[in-house]
């Protein structure tokens, strides 16, 4: 499959997760992503814990230049690249750029049609100065206090503010392209981590100013539907089902032996059934209680009813669906060991984007790029620029 992306090359000067989040999927789609790294490699690559995913999994189908930016030598190798360069993309603090001369005013100046990608904290206004974490965003910008029990806000599972923050970046950067067809110049693209938190929150913020009424954290709201919620099974496991409109709640008593609510008036509407919850909800859950997890979520499915199983992430990889459908990317660590990690969740013409890089390691395509722009690599090598 030719990608959409083709002949469009990126220069990448990030860390930890954002940036790179931007820079992997527009190497997924195509682009040519060039990682530029210190010598040694990024320190993201020997993060560990919490952390220790995140270089496999937001830098595969990039290549890595790993050299000293500090020396006259090497940040002119990198302005030559960039002269030849569509998108710029950098998440560093405020400042950091401009001080090493890669800030937008000048590379805009060396390549006028250059699409300059900055993913930041926040966008400009009274926060822009702040130093932000996705942690910092989701606890400022309403998200942990919609996900943790009232009282005990607790950010998201995952770095979903980080890895969205990445998206609006890439997302932008894909419309300043389309743009740049008809114009011939290039632009400054910026998302940050805190107005992307708010956004996620809008949901929230539109039901507070349509009913007066503000929202719940997720773990004490009031669900729109009667049945939506995790049920224990026969065999102490759980199975989340939900119930969304009047035909599902029809099909799910006549399934179950539970003939008799459907005659209740106080049952025969969703929006009655949320309030008289008590007369019904008993009696569901000893039907399903009946049956073991694989009884319960089979006899659901057969029904086409919503419902899913309680995962967890390490059980993805041997998930039938994603490995039936190029969900998951068979690649190499930077250890050598071999690692499925999730594709990008889309598909063009029924196609799913794979690999075509593994995680590179650190300078790994060095040589490469610099010989490909003429310059004597022997030398650069000699005078510890690579």
């Amino acid at each position: 499959m030719t990608l959409p992306l083709s002949g469009i090359k990126v220069i990448e000067f990030s860390h930890m997760v954002m940036g790179p989040a931007a820079g992997l999927m527009l190497a997924d789609m195509g682009a040519e992503v060039i990682k530029v790294e210190p010598i040694g490699g990024d320190k993201t690559r020997r993060l560990r814990g919490a952390g220790a995913g995140y270089f496999p999994m937001y830098n595969r189908n990039k290549k890595s230049l790993a050299i000293n930016l500090k020396s006259p030598e090497g940040k002119q190798a990198v302005l030559d690249l960039i002269e030849t360069a569509d998108v710029f993309i950098e998440n560093f603090r405020p400042g950091a750029l401009e001080k090493l001369g890669f800030g937008y005013e000048a590379l805009k100046k060396l390549n006028p049609r250059l699409l300059y990608c900055s993913e930041k904290g926040f966008l400009d206004g009274p926060y822009a100065h702040r130093t932000a974490l996705d942690e910092v965003t989701q606890m400022m910008g309403g998200l942990a206090y919609m996900t943790g029990p009232p009282g005990r806000p607790l950010r998201a599972g995952s770095s979903v503010i980080d890895v969205t923050g990445g998206m609006f970046g890439a997302m932008g950067v894909l419309a300043a392209l389309h743009e740049r067809h008809s114009t011939g110049k290039g632009k400054h693209i910026c998302s940050a981590l805190f107005e992307t938190t708010v956004f996620l929150v809008g949901q929230h913020m539109a039901q507070k100013a349509v009913t007066g009424i503000a929202a719940a954290p997720m773990p004490a709201r009031v669900s729109s539907w009667a049945i939506y919620q995790l049920f224990d099974t026969a065999d102490d496991e759980q199975v989340f089902v939900g119930v969304v409109s009047d035909r599902q709640w029809k099909t799910l008593c006549n399934a179950f032996g539970l003939q008799h609510l459907l005659e209740d008036p106080d049952l025969e509407e969703n929006r009655d059934r949320v309030i008289h919850k008590d007369k019904f909800l008993p009696q569901v859950e000893a039907a399903f209680k009946a049956l073991t997890q694989t009884e319960l979520m089979e006899k659901i499915e057969n029904l086409g009813l919503p419902f899913a199983p309680i995962g967890k992430p390490e059980d993805m990889f041997d998930d039938v669906h994603l490995n039936a459908g190029g969900g998951l990317l068979d690649m190499e660590m930077e250890d050598g060991e071999r690692c499925k990690l999730p594709a990008l969740p889309i598909s063009l013409d029924g196609e799913r984007l794979g690999l075509s890089l593994d995680p590179p390691k650190a300078g790994e395509h060095t040589e490469e790029i610099l010989g490909g722009l003429g310059l004597d690599v022997v030398a650069l090598k000699t005078n510890g620029v690579i």
